[in-house]
């Protein structure tokens, strides 16, 4: 898939035999059915379609751009009763207003975090449709109106707080500060000196911020860098961010199936996925190879961006240095990504609270499972995760007791979603009884289904605001409470997914182990318990002398007799199929 000038050169092109020594030409030929073609008013309209139909077909041979992270972006609920802010990666068609990109991400959290301790307007999961019995944590600790529960707060006041972190976010800190100004006197005049002061130190700190980012404005001019190490088919991709003269962000791209690298193809390929829809474009972007449709490039990024944008290749001096640093960069990402380096635990951390958008890093991750057979001897699991290891000591086992029906039945031992609602509920009710904190994310083994089970579980017992996600199996597709409509999909290299299905699996070993366990202890003690005259504590003697059944049979009658009685002995035996001696 690709533009041209002359479509019949072009197109001619692929049918010499000359072209069919290069395999990605060879290939496509033998693979064409039709031709298709879509005439334009302009280069720059080509470029823009071209861009449009690659991501919306992924042809084999163009470069697809794919990563783990993306740009960090707040979201502003702009059309919700009570608007709340959020810190995400994907923009969408929502209703909702999105703001960045910031460099980097730790700026959006501080921003958010500003957002919560001066304008009191939360980034919570919690459903405002209704009122809830009592707030959660973050309105005790004044980070939020408490709009959740009625009276805290009231709907002018909310109202109040949303359009002053919407003038915050949309850069009109004069008209924030005007606004704010105004509200100060008016509450002077009426001697509300506490709510005064409360004005007089939010201005004081916008202020600050202003005179900061004119500092940052002056220091220079806004370059992204670009460079890449290829070792096909395995490319890795670094792009630099510098604002006013400084780096604040770094990104990093993977490619496993390039068989055909060509830098002529790569660079402006990548060039197009990464700015003809961004939301925000520098003044320059440097790459360490030069090609073909550069101008047209610059030309209609020049147009999105309102400013001039250019596109070059430095020879020498500090601009090429720098250059060669990113190169160095690059290739230091392959190594890290291809040739398996261990990452630490700081760095998974942080990438796996980019991955799944946490407020915070987890430093510690409770995992849950369910094991049953066709419903039977159901339990579930619990392993934990911190600070980068495994924590064996804190694993825990649940044998699911059920619920008694109306007809005295037992359910939820054939139900993986009851199953899952008290397994959570029991081990976060245990946690509140004694006065513990709670892990800084919980993962599910399951899809959206066993997600909501444990948030359900979580709802009774008045936590909320909990990180929780699930993981599905074969798909391994990642849901964040919260997020479900924005599901998660982590390349197989990536280091988050594997500390993830490293939790998942041991979590699952852990749960089929104890379902084993159970399992085999009630058929062993129930082949013993049916033969007549023998009962559950007989049988348990016997298993912990012996050790399993078919010890039992080995025996004899004489071994047998030194723990239970010779009649009983002989009975066992007999029923056993074993022989005893006359």
């Amino acid at each position: 898939m690709g533009k041209a000038r002359n479509l019949r050169s072009r197109v001619r092109s692929y049918f010499l035999e000359s072209r069919w020594i290069d395999a990605k030409t060879g290939s496509l030929a033998r693979e064409i059915a039709d031709l298709e073609t879509i005439v334009v008013g302009n280069e720059r309209e080509a470029l823009a379609l071209e861009h449009n139909l690659i991501k919306q077909y992924r042809p084999k041979f163009n470069v697809v751009l794919r990563d783990d992270k993306t740009y960090p972006y707040i979201k502003f609920t702009a059309a919700e009763k009570y608007p709340r802010v959020y810190f995400t990666r994907r923009i969408k068609k929502d209703g909702s207003l999105y703001f960045g990109p910031y460099f980097p991400s730790s700026l959006a959290r501080r921003i958010l975090h500003f957002v919560h301790k001066r304008f009191l307007i939360p980034s919570c999961t919690v459903d405002l449709t209704r009122n809830h019995p009592r707030p959660c944590l973050q309105y005790y600790i004044k980070r939020c109106l408490g709009p959740c529960v009625a009276g805290l707060t009231t709907d002018e006041r909310y109202a109040e707080a949303a359009r002053d972190v919407r003038l915050f976010l949309e850069g009109r800190r004069r008209d924030l500060i005007k606004s704010l100004e105004e509200r100060m006197a008016v509450a002077a005049e009426k001697e509300l000196f506490e709510q005064a002061a409360a004005y007089r130190d939010l201005l004081r700190t916008l202020e600050d911020i202003e005179e900061r980012q004119r500092i940052a404005a002056a220091q220079g001019d806004d370059t992204d860098v670009l460079a890449y190490h290829a070792e096909p088919p395995l490319v890795a991709a670094d792009l630099f961010h510098l604002r006013g003269g400084r780096v604040v962000d770094r990104r990093e791209f993977y490619w496993e199936e390039l068989e055909e690298f060509d830098p002529q193809e790569f660079v402006p390929s990548l060039l197009k996925q990464l700015y003809l829809e961004a939301e925000y474009l520098p003044k320059a972007i440097h790459v360490s190879a030069d090609f073909e449709d550069r101008e047209l490039l610059e030309v209609t990024l020049t147009e999105r961006a309102g400013h001039n944008v250019e596109i070059f290749t430095p020879q020498r001096g500090t601009k090429r240095a720098f250059l060669d640093l990113v190169e160095s960069n690059a290739k230091h990402s392959f190594e890290q990504r291809f040739r398996v380096l261990t990452p630490t635990s700081k760095a998974i951390g942080e990438a796996l609270q980019n991955a799944l958008n946490l407020a915070e890093e987890p430093r510690r991750i409770e995992s849950f499972d369910i094991s049953h057979m066709q419903g039977t001897d159901t339990v579930a699991s619990m392993v934990v995760w911190e600070k980068g290891r495994m924590k064996k000591s804190d694993y825990r086992k649940f044998i699911i007791r059920g619920e008694e029906g109306p007809n005295g039945n037992v359910r939820w031992q054939n139900d993986d979603f009851a199953s899952m609602r008290e397994a959570v509920a029991r081990r976060y009710r245990r946690l509140q009884e004694e006065k513990k904190e709670l892990p800084e994310l919980i993962l599910i083994d399951g899809g959206i289904g066993q997600l909501h089970a444990a948030a359900r579980a979580l709802e009774s017992l008045q936590i909320i605001n909990q990180p929780v996600a699930s993981i599905a199996k074969k798909e391994e597709i990642l849901y964040v409470l919260g997020q479900e409509d924005e599901p998660i999909v982590l390349e197989r290299h990536s280091p988050v997914l594997h500390l993830i299905q490293q939790i998942r699996d041991e979590t699952h070993r852990f749960a089929v182990t104890f379902h084993r366990q159970r399992r085999g202890k009630r058929q062993t003690e129930t082949a013993l318990s049916e033969i007549p005259g023998v009962g559950v504590k007989t049988a348990q003697k016997l298993l912990k002398e012996f050790g399993s059944v078919a010890n039992i049979q080995r025996a004899g009658l004489e071994k047998l007799s030194s723990v239970i009685s010779r009649k009983n002995a002989e009975k066992i035996l007999s029923q056993l199929g074993a022989s005893t001696p006359q």
